[in-house]
């Protein structure tokens, strides 16, 4: 799930300026005409190569990132194509999102600025030099720049399928041909997306984020993945290419460093998710057996906020997975313990008798998820084991 890499001056939006668009418009018509009379490797001045852009510190730079670079040395024009630009400033942006209508687009600028954007954010940049003819170049070339016209350039943001590192793998592979074997990437032992997005946010740290998207997104990530469908990252990508052959000819001529991979400045903080909220739930579990009014009240006031908050993230789950024109949003188990009819029960009386019947079910419901907790077919984040207990606790506390 790359996403757009930001520059020092934070590029956010599809346009480039007019000097970078006439030289990227000189590119890509004098490479069209001068082509015509290529037909051999050493003749070829033509070079293209797969860079990889190590993850950042940002959420939405976890994964990494994958461009494409094109040098032609006749013109001394050296070209990067990143399929990873989208115009935030959009005021639909927010509800394109919430519904999965994310527009993302093919740029393409200097590579000078492509360096000094991943210098600045200090992530590193691995580049990959393809070892395919002269006329395989041009319709790879050729297909990059069909995609940079017009409206060619857009297309629908995908989180697992297509995204601006599957993208370019397969403008790759379509151009390269049928011949081009990959190297395999994951273990016989094949893992899911959320296994293969979790490798990334345990390394990083991100254990509150890991929550968060664990819980908004359904069992759809708790697919396996086969060895093309996990290239949709771009290490596994760049793993895939190191080890791809045409035929005996490995497809990759030679590895470069152009940025170290910075080493890892993520720090381990004890406040993790399970800590905090196992915390928060074995307090108020103890606070359930004093009999002081003041006691009463506060988990009273508790109990009421606890399941509007729930209700309402059931409310936000069960509306993602009905409107979202992706998949990555359904069949949500996390619904299971955060009911939308919580909403309604937060407000009204709770002396009712089919209001502790609801408690009463809520408790069997709560009790049984714990049960099942690792045999379902979404694997839940275990931080929320407390929560799912302190739910059990406090729906037989208000059923009696």
């Amino acid at each position: 799930m790359p996403m757009i890499s930001k520059s020092p001056k934070k590029r956010q939006t599809i346009a480039v300026n007019m000097k970078r668009l006439l030289a990227i418009g000189a590119f890509l018509l004098g490479w069209t005409s001068f082509t015509n009379g290529q037909s051999t490797v050493d003749s070829c001045p033509l070079q293209i190569s797969l860079l990889t852009c190590s993850p950042g510190e940002e959420l939405y730079s976890s994964w990494g990132h994958t461009a494409i670079r094109v040098i032609d040395t006749s013109t001394a024009t050296d070209i990067v194509f990143n399929y990873g630009t989208f115009d935030d400033s959009d005021p639909l942006f927010l509800a394109r999102f919430t519904k999965g209508l994310m527009i993302y687009s093919l740029s393409a600028y200097p590579f000078s600025e492509f360096v000094e954007e991943y210098k600045y954010y200090k992530r590193g940049v691995i580049e990959q030099t393809l070892n395919i003819d002269c006329q395989t170049k041009n319709n790879l070339f050729e297909a990059l720049r069909q995609n940079y016209a017009g409206n060619n350039r857009f297309y629908n943001y995908y989180f697992k399928s297509d995204n601006c590192t599957t993208r370019a793998r397969d403008i790759l592979m379509n151009g390269i041909g049928k011949s081009l074997q990959l190297g395999q990437v994951i273990p016989t032992e094949a893992p899911t997306f959320r296994n293969l997005i979790h490798e990334y946010l345990d390394s990083s740290k991100q254990f509150w984020s890991k929550l968060g998207i664990d819980i908004l997104l359904g069992a759809t990530l708790d697919e396996k993945v086969n060895n093309l469908e996990a290239m949709f990252l771009p290490d596994f990508l760049m793993k895939g290419f190191d080890s791809a052959s045409v035929g005996n000819r490995p497809i990759v001529s030679g590895s470069k460093t152009i940025l170290p991979i910075p080493n890892s400045t993520a720090s381990t903080s004890i406040f993790t998710p399970t800590v905090v909220l196992w915390i928060i739930s074995i307090f108020l579990i103890i606070l359930g057996f004093s009999k002081k009014k003041s006691a009463t009240t506060a988990l009273l006031i508790f109990d009421r906020i606890f399941f509007a908050v729930l209700g309402v993230l059931g409310v936000l789950l069960l509306t993602l997975w009905i409107i979202r024109i992706d998949t990555v949003c359904r069949n949500n188990f996390n619904l299971l313990w955060a009911l939308p009819t919580h909403l309604i029960i937060a407000f009204v009386p709770w002396r009712k008798r089919w209001v502790k019947t609801y408690f009463k079910a809520t408790t069997v419901l709560t009790i049984a998820l714990l049960v099942l907790f690792f045999l379902l077919p979404q694997q839940l984040n275990t931080a929320l084991i407390p929560i799912i207990s302190l739910i059990a606790i406090r729906s037989r506390n208000r059923s009696k």
